[in-house]
């Protein structure tokens, strides 16, 4: 709690400070270093981009080869329907007609 007392500016003076002492203590990577490091991190990211480029054309290969994205059709014709309708109305028309016959005789 003793260093929230004084100047806002004095405060910010002193982080200020305290940044550029613990900069000066760093220790900083040689030119060559730094492009070693650099080289290798650029090839790890091209080599993992080369693979999961792989694994997903791979991936679809073999999706299109077990038939995943075939398009399958699941609408009736229109004949059939049609058809289908047409029974339907008979049988309904049967039955009210046996319905009808039944209670005349009853």
């Amino acid at each position: 709690m003793a260093d929230n007392k004084g100047n806002i500016f004095k405060r910010l003076g002193k982080k200020i400070s305290d940044v550029f002492a613990e900069l000066k203590r760093v220790t900083w990577p040689t030119g060559e270093k730094l492009a070693k490091t650099a080289a290798v991190v650029l090839l790890v990211i091209v080599f993992f981009a080369v693979y999961l480029t792989l694994i997903g054309n791979g991936g679809r290969w073999i999706l299109d080869k077990v038939g995943f994205y075939d398009i399958v059709e699941t609408t009736v014709p229109v004949e059939t329907v049609a058809e289908t309708e047409a029974t339907t109305a008979a049988t309904e028309a049967s039955e009210t007609v046996e319905e009808t016959e039944s209670s005349v005789e009853g």
